[in-house]
């Protein structure tokens, strides 16, 4: 084919072509871009969702691949909902370029000045944000720009769903280098914001040092560090070290999820990389509980994923709460007195897109109200849609550990989450869930297994249905009180202060209905007695409702008939025995049967082993 053609037609075509990108060259090089002011609008308009204007836009230079052009006026309104103020106002802003860059698709920016420019940006209480357009943008951090100039500049930030605003003024050029400083509020606190960092230059080369301040009577933080390139948030390392009154103001500024605590300091050194954050060392103190730990925080599409490990060597949990918290949970305990079952928060309804996988440990846990029955705890948090899995999890006891699994499922973004319990208790004993000391001792074992919804532990417990059993073996305690358990009133007279009884075993078993614990078997042996309960316990209010009857093992002294009733609470229990069963006429009816030596039939043994495997199973 190329035979075919003579050199003369194949230099007149290389000419033709030569001509061409000439011709195309020299267009671009001085094409007047003032002529695409309308384009720009529209492109800007449906960006944004409302009529943006410039007022002029016209080439600086004449002719060249690097251009410049001036634009003044701008003005980019806001939204309807967030108040009269435009977006984003220019008094004029000058930008090069490499013209030749538009060919690729890629705008490749030179120099940019800025003068004159207010911008306001607001963000809902909902969540709706001033500065997002109806199309997305792309784009990653800084880094291309040659110059940035900034002069007479101002921005407002107000946020309605953190309760903060700030009034920032910005300034940057080759002598005093970036500049941004002003004042504020976070959640009522007043702060000052200082930012410096060296001009915005491609002659900078190395990493670019920055030093963030924001400074506070109740809160202030401090960020060094330096990233690849100028404004590259993309690649950069920082240490950074926080101190306020309350854990949710640093919370306020990181939105991370965190919630109201005690005063607290902290540092951490800091890593960004394209898509996550790494912190490769926490340190602090809440309170009197300190924390140490690493963890690193990834973006995968609209999904924000967790890995990373925490420690503690000691933690007061009245930490994790405010004064004001401590003093709401100190008014409900006096109002519906102790509860066992603890009233955690576990509702998961604010962690839609977070996923992870986090350990913890705590070696050693107080409590700023004495000792604490708690001593350490360990375990493995995952998070997945809105499922969180504690397992496995082990809280040390003054004697035994509570070891198991606790599920959250809160999957079909429901308003409450399903939880779901599996927890043993494994070798306690009375007097350590008593709180030390007392006079009666024994093994204790017991599990929960049980499942219902609620946005709190006690509330899930007081809706849930499953099994809870006890088991408290191998033990001793006063004869008088195992004589009473009898309902021999002679025996429990004739006992001395000092004699002692085997505690055989107590155990406890409830079958829960919609967080309604039906008793049996409930039975407490003991080598001089045994007795029997027939009830319920009712949650969360942890109301007892249990007949009891009691028989001695031998001949009674002086057998009251009748039984009592157990009510109150769990943790403050009463014993009635009804006025019949005390009366005088009882009580000589029962004389007289010990006098006549007819005895009502002796209890038997319970099969403790057999009722042990039956409720831990």
């Amino acid at each position: 084919m190329f035979r075919s053609l003579s050199r003369p037609r194949i230099r007149i075509a290389a000419t033709v072509i030569t001509l061409i990108v000439a011709i195309v060259a020299i267009a671009i090089a001085a094409f007047p871009w003032g002529l695409l002011k309308g384009v720009l609008e529209s492109r800007m308009t449906a960006r944004f969702g409302r009529p943006v204007t410039i007022g002029t836009m016209e080439r600086v230079d004449h002719f060249g691949f690097t251009t410049s052009v001036r634009l003044r006026d701008v003005r980019i309104p806001g939204p309807q909902w967030a108040g009269p103020h435009d977006l984003a106002r220019v008094a004029q802003m000058e930008v090069s370029f490499s013209a030749l860059s538009l060919l690729t698709g890629r705008l490749a920016l030179g120099d940019v000045t800025i003068s004159g420019a207010e911008l306001n940006l607001v963000r809902a209480a909902d969540g709706r944000e001033s500065w997002r357009g109806t199309t997305g943008r792309g784009g990653t951090g800084g880094g291309g720009l040659d110059q940035l100039s900034v002069s007479n500049s101002r921005l407002t930030y107000r946020d309605e769903k953190r309760d903060r605003w700030f009034a920032l003024n910005f300034l940057s050029n080759q002598s005093a280098g970036l500049r941004v400083s002003g004042r504020g509020e976070i959640r009522d606190v007043p702060v000052r914001i200082a930012v410096s960092a060296p001009a915005v230059s491609g002659e900078h080369r190395g990493k670019w040092p920055f030093d963030a301040r924001l400074t506070g009577t109740d809160l202030s933080m401090h960020a060094k560090g330096a990233m690849a390139a100028p404004l590259d948030t993309e690649h950069m390392s920082l240490e950074v070290s926080a101190r306020a009154r309350d854990l949710k103001l640093i919370d306020a500024v990181i939105e991370a999820g965190l919630f109201h605590t005690q005063p607290v300091v902290l540092s951490a050194k800091v890593r960004r990389e394209p898509g996550r954050w790494l912190i490769d060392r926490l340190n602090g103190r809440i309170g009197r509980s300190d924390l140490t730990g690493e963890l690193t925080v990834i973006k995968d599409g609209d999904r924000t994923k967790l890995q990373g490990s925490f420690s503690s060597r000691q933690l007061d949990f009245d930490d994790l709460s405010s004064d004001a918290g401590l003093r709401r949970a100190a008014a409900r305990k006096q109002a519906i007195g102790p509860r066992i079952v603890p009233d955690t928060r576990v509702n998961l309804a604010k962690i839609g897109r977070t996923d992870g996988r986090l350990t913890f440990r705590v070696a050693r846990i107080v409590s700023r109200h004495g000792p604490s029955s708690l001593t350490s705890m360990a375990g493995t948090l995952t998070l997945d849609h809105r499922v969180l899995t504690v397992s496995p999890m082990v809280i040390g006891l003054r004697q035994g550990r509570i070891a198991g699994t606790a599920v959250v499922d809160q999957g079909n973004n429901g308003p409450v989450p399903l939880v779901k319990l599996d927890l043993r208790l494994i070798g306690s004993s009375i007097p350590a869930l008593a709180g030390g000391g007392g006079s009666v001792t024994g093994r204790v074992d017991a599990r929960a297994v049980l499942e219902g919804r609620g946005s709190t532990i006690r509330e899930a417990v007081g809706n849930a249905s499953g099994r809870i059993g006890l088991a408290a073996r191998n033990g001793a305690l006063p004869k008088e009180v195992a004589e009473a358990l009898g309902f021999d009133a002679g025996g429990t007279l004739l006992a001395g202060r000092e004699d002692r009884a085997v505690l055989r075993c107590v155990i406890v078993g409830l079958t829960m209905r919609n967080g309604v614990g039906q008793a049996g078997p409930f039975i407490v042996d003991t080598s001089q007695s045994r007795l029997d309960g027939q009830g319920t316990i009712s949650f969360p209010d942890e109301r007892l409702a249990i007949r009891l009857t009691g028989a001695p093992k031998h001949d009674a002294v002086l057998k009251l008939p009748g039984s009592a009733t157990m009510t109150g609470t769990i943790s403050e229990p009463d014993v009635v025995v009804p006025r019949e069963v005390k009366s005088v006429g009882n009580v000589l009816k029962a004389l007289g049967r010990a006098i006549s030596g007819r005895q009502e039939p002796i209890a038997q043994d319970a099969d403790c082993q057999a009722l042990s495997s039956q409720v831990l199973r």
